[in-house]
């Protein structure tokens, strides 16, 4: 260093060296547990992905036991030799290309070690849990079948009133051509047996209609109770998976519940009665002692089929309108895993996803941190170094200057002339 250079410029290049030297000792200490906390780490990844795994394996015995902790361990090692590499290498690495190329290495590697180990750890700390939410849902998904089954039937059951009011105008007027009030002879002759005909038809669909409903009744309780038994189940304590067989019992029988609730169902019976009211009539022989009176009997028979035909016509609206009622939907309970359930409910269950990926992305963390202080080690010592260099034109100058100095050296010297003796 040249006597002439700023004291302050030897101060900071002084800090520098000091700070990168600081920097460099805290490196050295956090090398001797870093190995250490990796490995603590993907030991711990490894156990749960061992619980995950375990839980999708059917089988019980050695050879699963040995598959399980086979997987295990092959993810913890891969998680330390994973991040190890990485921590080693992305800080040392000054180019640009060379940092891109590691970071995407780095984002590759992340994304296999969620696929292969992150999911089974949410499922370890999860999986349970996420069961019982998929059995909470398909009670849900029940219930909701149950009740619009329950509710379409009830409606088709509200097609009693109308046949009944169908049946009761085919009475009235059954009385009143026993009166003469209609064809103007009275008694029962082809008219009231004609009126009579349908009302002992629609009597008989309201009786079939009357005695559906004690089957409605029972098969909703009954769906309400097996629902009841299912709900318990979702909050029962106790292994999930010995839960699961007994949901899935349930799920079947309320299955055939709401299957058998459809099909009690009167409203096709309905509209067929309504097709064949108008037109399957069994028309009477005329009885009227003289023309005139089988005249009579003749228009009152064909004002009777009018008035029938639009009876027929308005009940048959109505079972169409329940047949137009959106059925209930097809509910079918299908047993999932853990593993399964996991990613099925991922959004309820965020906290344990972040703390499954956090277990195995963490020393990401670890190695920005020794990037950022690897660069700051780098920039103590080339700042000191930098302020040692000359810059070319201070080159130039320089050797220029020294080969005047040499120039002046290497010049012969003139002899000094003697004195001349003075005069005396």
């Amino acid at each position: 260093m040249d006597d002439d250079q700023d004291p302050r410029t030897s101060a900071a290049q002084e800090r520098g060296v000091r700070y990168a030297r600081e920097l460099e000792n805290h490196l050295t200490w956090l090398d001797t547990i870093t190995g250490t906390a990796l490995g603590i780490l993907a030991v711990a990844s490894g156990i749960y992905t061992y619980l995950g795994v375990s839980s999708l394996l059917d089988d019980t015995g050695a050879l699963s036991f040995f598959a399980a902790m086979a997987y295990s361990v092959a993810v913890s090692v891969a998680i330390f030799v994973f991040w190890s590499y990485l921590m080693r290498l992305l800080p040392a690495v000054r180019t640009a290309g060379a940092r891109i190329g590691l970071l995407a290495s780095m984002l590759l590697g992340s994304c296999a070690i969620i696929a292969m180990s992150s999911w089974l750890n949410a499922a370890a700390l999860a999986g349970a849990a996420a069961v019982e939410q998929h059995l909470a849902k398909t009670v849900q998904d029940y219930q909701g079948a149950l009740e619009r089954a329950n509710a379409v039937a009830v409606a088709a059951q509200g097609l009693e009133r109308d046949v009944a009011r169908v049946r009761q105008s085919f009475d009235d007027l059954g009385e009143q051509e026993a009166t003469g009030q209609l064809s103007g002879i009275a008694g029962q002759g082809a008219v009231f047996r004609l009126l009579r005909q349908k009302s002992d038809e629609l009597a008989g669909l309201e009786a079939q209609i009357a005695s559906q409903q004690p089957l409605v009744d029972a098969a909703f309780d009954e769906g309400n109770a097996i629902l009841s038994r299912m709900r318990a189940l979702t909050v029962e304590p106790g292994p999930v998976d010995a839960r699961s067989v007994q949901f899935s019992e349930d799920a079947v029988r309320l299955a055939n519940i709401i299957t058998q609730l459809r099909q009690l169902s009167v409203a096709p019976l309905v509209e067929r009665a309504a097709q064949d009211l108008s037109a399957s009539v069994v028309l009477p022989q005329l009885d009227g002692s003289t023309d005139a009176n089988r005249q009579d009997q003749q228009a009152t028979i064909t004002a009777v089929l009018t008035v029938l035909g639009q009876r027929a016509e308005t009940l048959q609206v109505a079972a169409q309108g329940v047949l137009g009622m959106a059925p209930p939907q097809e509910i079918t309970y299908t047993p999932i895993s853990t593993a399964d359930a996991v990613i099925k409910y991922a959004e309820n269950f965020v906290p344990s996803w972040a703390g499954a990926i956090a277990i195995d992305l963490l020393p990401a963390v670890l190695v920005f941190i020794v990037m950022v202080t690897q660069a700051a080690i780098r920039s103590g010592r080339e700042g000191a170094a930098n302020e040692d260099m000359m810059t070319l034109a201070e080159l130039r100058t320089a050797i220029v200057a020294l080969r005047d100095v040499e120039g002046v050296m290497d010049r012969p010297t003139q002899p000094v002339p003697p004195d001349k003796p003075k005069d005396t």
